[in-house]
């Protein structure tokens, strides 16, 4: 299925909840995603510096369930979220799936009638195999390889804006597009004593009902 066929769902799927709009609570989350490797580091990434390996991408499921709204009468929302992910290799190695569950907070801007959200998530990822992409980034010049693993951290960072206030359209309000990296990594060793770890450049639809 492509991104523009997914976005068409998740219009459709709004639109079937127009006429009950005020009475909606918003306490779930459902979004799908799709991105690409990169090779470049967790700060160099969030500084703009992107660098794409190859085909390598991912695709993902997450479903969220809104623990808190608008914590300490601050607008972030607090989420427990679980998702499903399927790399694809592109040949380099066999596909494979990905559970991850973690904890994110949304913080709301409103400005000007519109609503742009910053998120960070905090987990744990465990993986069927070893992304290649952590085996290069493990691989040192001499040819040894530093530790990997399926089980380690899992960091899930986004920026999106609400695409229903943006266009004035009340049906779709809370369907937000944007970008999310998605993240795993050993925290310097303190996983199964892994340093390195991957990240994905993702676009990602989320629909709150």
């Amino acid at each position: 299925m492509s991104l523009r066929s997914l976005l068409l769902f998740f219009l459709f799927l709004s639109s079937l909840h127009a006429d009950t709009l005020k009475e909606r609570d918003e306490t779930y989350s459902i979004r799908v995603g799709m991105g690409y490797a990169d090779m470049n580091d967790l700060g160099q990434i969030l500084s703009g510096s992107w660098e794409r390996y190859g085909d390598i991408y991912a695709l993902n499921l997450d479903m969220g369930y809104r623990l808190i709204e608008d914590l300490w009468d601050v607008p972030i929302d607090i989420y427990l979220k679980g998702g499903l992910s399927y790399f694809n290799e592109q040949g380099y190695q066999d596909d494979f799936g990905e559970m991850n569950v973690y904890v994110k907070a949304y913080w709301k801007l409103d400005f000007w009638q519109n609503r742009v959200r910053i998120g960070f998530g905090e987990g744990l990822s465990l993986a069927q195999e070893i992304p290649y992409v952590e085996t290069v980034d493990a691989t040192n010049p001499d040819g040894s390889v530093d530790p990997t693993a399926k089980f380690l951290n899992y960091l899930d960072i986004s920026l999106d804006f609400d695409l229903g206030r943006l266009v004035r359209y009340k049906p779709i309000y809370d369907l937000y597009l944007g970008y999310t990296l998605k993240h795993r990594s050993g925290i310097f060793g303190t996983f199964n004593g892994v340093h390195g770890g991957s990240n994905y450049n993702m676009f990602t639809i989320e629909k709150n009902f």
